[in-house]
């Protein structure tokens, strides 16, 4: 027997135990994807970081266009160049080239653990908001990971208006 179907087994039968299967059992579902896309707090998070790190986007920009423009005239003038200025060049264009993928990537590194300090904050209050939900309206239990779940007990809309509407009082 797989360890899904073991599992499902094992939860029907606590469920049917405990009576939740029966009609006054209530189970809802959190999809946090949406949540961090669609939320007032998510939003804002989002266009925080991106105005944190636009000034960085913007000199990795012009790096990048100094390295195209290296790259261009070496390529055009590499006939021409004598071969210690040739190889000058190639050396200019192999450490600019470094420094850039270094900065790239120290700005994505940098970039993702800000994503994640401020996101880290939308899911707490997110899962208060459930808390909160699931309290007032009685829920038994709340899933937040689903291969699937019927719109029927998808409480995600709730969450995201309790989010947005908390910030707001804020």
């Amino acid at each position: 027997m797989s360890y899904v179907r073991l599992l499902l087994l094992s939860l029907m039968a606590f469920f049917a135990c405990t009576g939740v299967a029966q009609s006054e059992g209530r189970i809802g579902y959190v999809n946090l994807e949406r949540i961090l896309r669609d939320s007032a707090p998510a939003i804002r998070a989002q266009k925080k970081i991106e105005q944190e790190f636009a000034k960085r986007d913007q000199d990795l920009g012009k790096l990048a266009d100094q390295l195209k423009r290296l790259q261009r005239t070496l390529e055009k003038n590499a006939v021409t160049m004598s071969d210690s200025d040739r190889t000058k060049r190639e050396r200019e264009f192999a450490d600019l080239n470094r420094d850039f993928l270094r900065k790239q990537r120290e700005a994505r590194e940098d970039f993702n653990q800000r994503r994640n300090e401020e996101l880290s904050g939308v899911i707490e209050r997110a899962n208060r908001a459930v808390k909160r939900i699931a309290e007032s309206e009685k829920y038994d239990i709340i899933f937040q990971e689903a291969v699937w779940a019927s719109p029927r007990i998808d409480i995600t809309d709730k969450v995201i208006k309790a989010l947005d509407e908390s910030k707001s009082a804020k």
